[in-house]
């Protein structure tokens, strides 16, 4: 699904990114790890259109998506979450996943005068999935809530439930597990897992929490200054001595 070739990203005399070469297989839930400063946050700045490449390609379904912005990233259905959700505080749950979608013909004001049952249709529409969305999410009791008064474990369910509003083929999740309790945790990664399962959702996440990384993802790609070093599934790359050495603690235990 996803080609990165080469790619490499420089701010002035700092080489965040270099020479960074991996892909994304459709349908899996593929882990990016690697100690901070390792690359992970900028190579996916870099996929989302966040940041443009200093070289090297981005390949997204046989075409070269290469330095696009954000807004054609999403349209091409590459969506990210962050790891500290961006959410619309003061508006609901719900108003939350249902601002999503784009191209609403609501959004025009002559639409609202003009066109007005086609207005209600989408509206409708858009309320549906959205609620589906937290059915299926198990967080439809807070659809009335102010999403900024939601913890952060709900607030990162919140997140992949804004992903599912899109026509989303490949989401980049941004340590979904950070701050979360371990009971809403096992939820997301429950979550994730289904969304893979259930409606063909692929995924390439960041965490430092290995044990979520090894119940999910398969392959693991580590970075180390910029560039790959390593990948496979996660019971070789914790066995791997250059891993451990450099990222893991230096023993087994530690990864």
């Amino acid at each position: 699904m996803l080609k990165v070739e080469s790619l490499s990203k420089s701010f002035g005399g700092l080489q965040a990114v270099r020479d960074c070469t991996f892909e994304i297989s459709e349908g899996t839930i593929t882990g990016l790890i690697g100690p901070n400063g390792a690359g992970k946050t900028t190579t996916f700045n870099m996929i989302a259109g966040e940041l443009e490449p200093t070289s090297g390609k981005i390949i997204f379904q046989g075409q070269d998506i290469t330095g696009l912005p954000t807004h054609e990233m999403f349209h091409r259905g590459i969506v990210r979450t962050f790891q500290i959700p961006h959410e619309f505080a003061k508006m609901t749950v719900l108003e939350n996943l249902m601002v999503v979608p784009p191209d609403q013909p609501g959004e025009h004001i002559f639409n609202n005068w003009l066109t007005a049952g086609s207005v209600r249709a989408r509206e409708k529409e858009v309320r549906e999935k959205a609620l589906d969305a937290l059915e299926f999410l198990t967080i439809a009791e807070l659809r009335n809530r102010p999403a900024g008064t939601l913890s952060g474990g709900q607030k990162k369910l919140l997140e992949l439930g804004r992903t599912m509003m899109t026509d989303a083929k490949l989401v980049l999740l941004d340590e979904p597990g950070a701050g979360v309790n371990p009971t809403l945790l096992v939820k997301i990664r429950d979550m994730i897992g289904r969304l893979r399962e259930e409606r063909q959702y692929t995924f390439c996440l960041i965490e430092h929490d290995m044990d979520l990384i090894a119940s999910l993802c398969d392959p693991v790609i580590v970075l180390a200054e910029g560039t790959v070093l390593t990948e496979g599934k996660m019971e070789d790359v914790r066995r791997n001595p250059q891993v451990l050495d450099a990222y893991l603690g230096g023993g087994e235990e530690d990864a």
